[in-house]
């Protein structure tokens, strides 16, 4: 390992150097449905959550600190159709996220040397929930990993 580690999806930690990130955003679609009423404003009604998805952003420096390995790793799981567990936090207390999907990663790799080698690599990667969400999950739920 390079340095602590703030995130893991699945088997591949985000640590502060080699494969680390940037940003974690987050989209929670919760659509209402418009419910026509006579003589009056349409009314709405909650149809429940229908997806959350999560974006994870950062930048590789694959020849100075690594990283790379990771994120192939990650590619190769979504190429296999797995769900990787999220979860945030050290390794005494975290934030259990679920089980996600990964939906797509894009890679803006830059700075090639002589031999073609990129020496950054940019990266996102989207998640989507897997499943059903659980009562009181989500990103805000913390759960303590161990005790």
């Amino acid at each position: 390992m390079s340095g602590p580690v703030g995130m893991t999806l699945g088997a591949f930690p985000f640590e502060s150097l080699g494969f680390g990130y940037d940003t974690v955003g987050r989209r929670l679609n919760t659509p209402w449905a418009d419910v026509p009423v006579a003589q009056g404003l349409d009314q709405q009604q909650w149809t429940g959550p229908t997806s959350e998805e999560v974006t994870i952003r950062g930048v590789l420096f694959p020849v100075e600190y690594g990283g790379q390995a990771s994120l192939e790793g990650i590619v190769a799981a979504a190429n296999s159709g797995v769900p990787l567990m999220l979860v945030s936090g050290s390794n005494v207390q975290g934030i259990i996220h679920g089980m996600f999907t990964v939906q797509s990663v894009d890679e803006d790799r830059s700075f090639h040397n002589r031999q073609g080698v990129p020496q950054r690599n940019g990266y996102s990667i989207t998640l989507k929930r897997y499943g059903r969400a659980v009562s009181g999950g989500g990103l805000g739920s913390i759960l303590s990993l161990f005790g």
